[in-house]
Order: structure tokens, then sequence, then C-alpha cells
């Protein structure tokens, strides 16, 4: 017996150190890292973050019946506290039924469609931003834990094969900014290394809340490249292996940007 609890007591110290030093080794580093004191204290502070209104919104939509069945979020989900926590830490996922990803704003839009019967809500609508960043804040500070499965392998691969394709005009590749010169100044900003782990996020740049789709449609004009539409489904597979890449980091939703 006592050999025995010997061997567990090792066992616990080998992996609470071996988890220690799993911490100690991840140099990545969130947006939230590369900014100003004054701009992550706004984040910081729910009675400052403006990204705080929409989810504020959300919560009111999350209540409100919609659509031909007339029915709101909480009549299927409840409290979105208890039933949406950890949620948005594993999209984009494939729907059961479904033969491919989407993320959780197509996530949102199919319950509307399906469950209750009303429109889609289009991309970058403010009631669909606030509803993703409403689901998303139930998930703050949980890390980020993408799903796995050889449909989602296939996806995130073509993700990270576009990640790392040179396109445009200036001929760049996402992993030339934000793997090989992450941390460098452009324009007096500093690159950051595009971990996606705040949106939908409040850029100050916008003046208001915006998705992953329309910052990496910004990144695609920025290199003189062909922007895809907003519904376009390769931006879910980029946002897969994005999310593979953020594995295990803290979700911020909603984070502020400059």
């Amino acid at each position: 017996m006592t050999a025995r609890l010997l061997c567990l007591g090792l066992a616990l110290v080998f992996a609470a150190s071996y988890a220690v030093a799993q911490v100690a080794t991840d140099k990545r580093r969130s947006g939230y890292q590369d900014m100003g004191e004054a701009l992550q204290k706004m984040q910081d502070d729910d009675t400052a973050n403006p990204g705080m209104l929409f989810v504020q919104l959300g919560g009111q939509l999350w209540a409100k019946p919609v659509g031909a069945e007339n029915k709101s979020c909480a009549d299927c989900h409840g409290a979105a506290a208890n039933s949406m926590k950890g949620v948005a830490t594993r999209y984009p996922a494939i729907p059961q039924g479904a033969d491919r990803p989407v993320d959780l704003e197509g996530r949102i839009n199919l319950c509307r469609t399906e469950n209750q019967k009303a429109d889609r809500l289009p991309p970058e609508n403010r009631d669909l931003l606030a509803l993703e960043a409403y689901v998303a804040h139930q998930s703050r500070g949980m890390p980020i834990a993408p799903p796995y499965g050889p449909v989602l392998d296939a996806f995130r691969a073509q993700g990270e094969g576009i990640y790392r394709r040179r396109q445009g005009q200036l001929n760049l590749s996402c992993a030339i900014c934000h793997d090989d010169n992450a941390g460098k100044k452009l324009a007096g900003i500093a690159i950051p290394e595009a971990h996606p782990t705040g949106y939908p996020i409040y850029r100050l740049e916008w003046q208001a809340l915006g998705s992953l789709k329309r910052r990496l449609r910004n990144c695609l004009v920025g290199i003189r490249a062909e922007a895809w539409p907003l519904d376009a489904p390769e931006y879910v597979a980029l946002e897969l292996y994005l999310m593979e890449r953020a594995k295990g980091m803290p979700l911020e939703t909603p984070a502020v940007r400059p």
C-alpha cells in the first residue's frame, strides 16, 4: 500500500510539473498583450468595454421570440450562462447531419431557419454580431478547444493551406506576417500573432463590433488580393486552422483592439 501511494504521489507530482512546464514554454501572445495599458484597461472593465453593449443587446435578443414558430433562443436552450458555457470554444464545428463545418454565426443562423423558422441574418448584421457576442461571452476565460474528426481535419488542412499560400499583388501569406514577423512594427503598430481569441471584436478603427471574417477580409484587401464574399467557405476553413493555432488560449470575447 505504501509503495502504491508513493507511486501515485510521484505520478501526481510529474503531472503537475508537466503542466507547469507546458505553460512556461507556451510563448504565444494574444493581441491583448500587444496593446497599450489604456486599451487593456478598456477591455478589462465591462463598464468601459464598448463590446459589452453588443453583449447586452444579444441578451435581449436571446429572450425575444422570432419567426413563424414564435420561439426565442431561451425557449430551447434556457439560460445561456449554463447552456452556452464552453460552446464558442468548440467552433467551427459540423452540425448534425451536415457534411461541412459552420462557424458560430452559421450555427446561430441554422437555429433561426430550422427551429425558429425565421430569416437568416446577413453577415455583419448588428443582431447577428450581438447574438454571437452574447453566446461567446458565456465562455470568456475558457480555453479554446477545437473539435476533431476526418471531415473537420480535411477542412482544417485546407485552412492551413490558405494561411501559408502567398497571394495578392504583394505576394504575401498570412504566415509571413503573423508567424515570421509577429511582434515587429507595421505603420507603428505591432504585428499580432493572429490568434482569434476575442471575436466578435470591437476595433477602434471600425468604431463597431465586427466578425473574424471582416478582419480576414481586411487582410486580403491589405495584400491586394481578391477578397471572398463574406459567406465563402474559405473563411470557415481558415478559422478552423486559426482556432487550432490558438488551442488552449483563453477566450476574451468581447475583446477590444486598436
